[in-house]
């Protein structure tokens, strides 16, 4: 236990400059999405926020998809992340692909919960405390870590194919590689849950409290 405590404590002195981009590439995403929220006209605005108040409508009805379903969608999208971060470590080309990637996903969240919060005020920063920060206290690091490891794996490759000094071998690395991934994956399946059965009954809670 303690070896691989220690060998998780030398993994992040290593490459602590890797985890520290990818969290200031995500958070500069996240102020560009807050930037585009303050960027768009009156007309934008409303068009979008007609959009949010039909599905609030559609919420308070009753009519909203099976918590089943829900997990399942929201599970595969992160299971597609995920093997596309995967897939783009094994690259020796993708680390541009997932910079991209993790920008664009804090550009997700800057401008989901920005938007919430220039409509709706106050109340808009509850409303996405609901709907979104549950499940994001998992897939968030999830991110963070998945894109770290992908962009660190695909580095450690290059070195590899590129340097004739270095002479590793590869299966281990790799079998580390894939064993991190299925972790990630099964935390992503929490997340889906805490969004699927939390998220969607705490959202139903605000809303209802919204609308009286």
């Amino acid at each position: 236990m303690n070896r691989n405590n220690n060998y998780v404590i030398v993994h992040v002195k290593k490459y602590r400059l890797v985890y520290f981009f990818m969290l200031v590439l995500f958070l500069i995403g996240i102020i560009f999405g807050a930037v585009i929220v303050n960027s768009m006209d009156f007309v934008q605005k409303q068009d979008l926020y007609f959009y949010l108040d039909q599905f609030m409508n559609q919420l308070l009805e009753g009519s909203t998809v099976e918590k089943q379903e829900l997990f399942k969608t929201t599970f595969s999208y992160h299971l597609q992340y995920l093997l596309l971060f995967f897939i783009l470590g094994l690259s020796v080309i993708g680390v541009p692909i997932i910079w991209i990637l993790m920008f664009i996903k804090g550009v997700v969240v800057g401008f989901s919960v920005g938007f919430f919060v220039n409509q709706l005020g106050w109340k808009g920063l509850v409303f996405a405390a609901a709907s979104i920060a549950p499940q994001n206290l998992f897939v968030i690091p999830i991110y963070l870590l998945a894109s770290s490891v992908a962009m660190i794996f695909s580095l450690a490759l290059f070195q590899k194919l590129f340097s004739r000094r270095i002479q590793q071998p590869t299966l281990r690395p790799f079998i580390q590689y894939v064993v991190v991934f299925l972790l990630f994956i099964g935390i992503a399946a929490i997340a889906a849950l805490v969004e699927s059965v939390v998220s969607s009954s705490a959202m139903k809670l605000v809303i209802s409290w919204l609308y009286n």
